[in-house]
């Protein structure tokens, strides 16, 4: 397929190194080449681009193919994922639809068995109609892979931690797996969860690394994104190939977006981080079984410390009843009921029947989903209004054993 590549305008590459710490370096973004110094990347809100001749075609020609705007955020994602190029498209599922272009009729993906309910429907979609077959398993054991890679191997997909019961995967040791054994299978890392500023997968073995930009890259739920980082330019370009060829890079503004959200993901991150902590603490305290890898009863709390510099600030856990957790949700009045995570605002889901609800149920008991589990997605908020809403809650839904004092 390399060799039928066009050139691409305006490749995204990482020219410069990251020279501060990484709260720096977000928020700083090059724009030396606008004429007229703005402080602030321009939208270059045009779907054309005149050229100088004929046959003498310019940096650019149209928006789809290449668009200053989308440019400069591509750059900028691709000096904070560490990776040779970055892309960005029009969604997270967009970004693995178009990671999943590289997968042949015939081909096989290997994936957790605890993803995120819209992975988990596209990796349907692909066996039903490209007889492109995937291989649950267990990816927080890394030796549970090996039975699997084959030549036919194409994509191993990990998320880590994963949605929605924050398990973790050992990213260095299953790439090595997959290198050693399948020379053409790419390790594709899901990091919506962490985001580059706690985790970047590039620099831990993976070949490709994407995010739902739609969550902590934007940080304010007002912007569709998905976006994709290669640690091989070649890669790189081969993606690039399906995007331009499918119509589905992001547009001018949503890329401007984007670009200003990604500048206080440090800022944005530690606060929501250390409120989760807070929270999972107390949630734990109180008897509840919490999925978390900040609390040192995590099952693989040292693997996660060891890959990434924090644990984030989704956390879930059970109740033991799926109508007391139904009351706890709806019993909140600061966090929201919604999908998604990452938003300057809390979020609560119950995701059997929200985010996973399109994983039949029978698949959701195999995998061992609960019904009961509850998803918390902390905000910004001041952490003590949060936990005397989250406990207002509780006592409203009757789980706890006595109204707090």
């Amino acid at each position: 397929m390399t060799d039928i590549l066009p050139s691409s305008p305006a490749a995204s590459v990482t020219s410069v190194t990251r020279r501060y710490r990484f709260a720096t370096e977000v928020v700083t973004v090059d724009n030396s080449d606008d004429p007229h110094n703005a402080a602030s990347v321009p939208i270059y809100q045009t779907a054309t681009f005149k050229q100088k001749g004929a046959t003498a075609t310019g940096e650019y020609d149209y928006s789809r193919s290449g668009n200053p705007t989308r440019t400069h955020v591509e750059n900028h994602l691709a000096k904070i994922m560490s990776a040779e190029r970055a892309l960005v498209v029009t969604s997270g599922m967009g970004a693995l639809d178009v990671i999943t272009r590289l997968v042949k009729t015939g081909e096989e993906i290997i994936a957790g068995d605890d993803l995120y309910g819209g992975t988990n429907r596209l990796l349907s979609f692909l066996a039903k109609s490209q007889n492109v077959k995937t291989h649950h398993i267990d990816t927080t054991k890394s030796d549970s892979i090996l039975p699997y890679l084959s030549d036919k191997t194409r994509l191993v997909l990990l998320e880590s931690p994963t949605n929605p019961l924050i398990k973790i995967s050992d990213i260095p040791t299953i790439s090595k797996y997959v290198h050693d054994r399948c020379p053409n299978a790419l390790v594709v890392v899901d990091n919506t969860m962490m985001s580059p500023y706690l985790q970047r997968p590039l620099e831990l073995g993976a070949d490709i690394s994407y995010h739902s930009g739609t969550k902590y890259l934007s940080g304010h739920h007002d912007l569709m994104a998905g976006v994709i980082g290669a640690k091989k330019a070649s890669v790189g370009d081969e993606l690039y190939y399906v995007i331009n060829a499918t119509g589905c890079g992001l547009s001018p503004f949503d890329s401007w977006l984007l670009l200003r959200g990604v500048k206080t993901l440090a800022v944005r991150m530690d606060k929501q981080q250390a409120s989760c902590i807070r929270i999972a603490d107390y949630l734990e305290a109180q008897g509840f079984k919490v999925h978390f890898p900040g609390l040192r009863s995590h099952p693989q709390y040292d693997l996660h410390a060891s890959m990434a510099s924090g644990p984030g600030a989704v956390l879930s856990f059970e109740t033991g009843d799926t109508g007391i957790s139904e009351r706890i949700v709806e019993g909140t009045k600061l966090w929201s009921i919604s999908v998604s995570f990452g938003c300057v605002n809390s979020l609560i889901s119950m995701p059997c029947r929200m985010s996973h609800a399109s994983i039949p149920a029978h698949i959701r008991a195999e995998r061992s989903l609960p019904e009961d589990l509850i998803r918390l997605c902390v905000g910004i908020e001041d952490a003590d209004d949060l936990l005397e809403d989250l406990e207002q809650a509780l006592n409203i839904a009757g789980a706890l054993p006595t109204p707090s004092k």
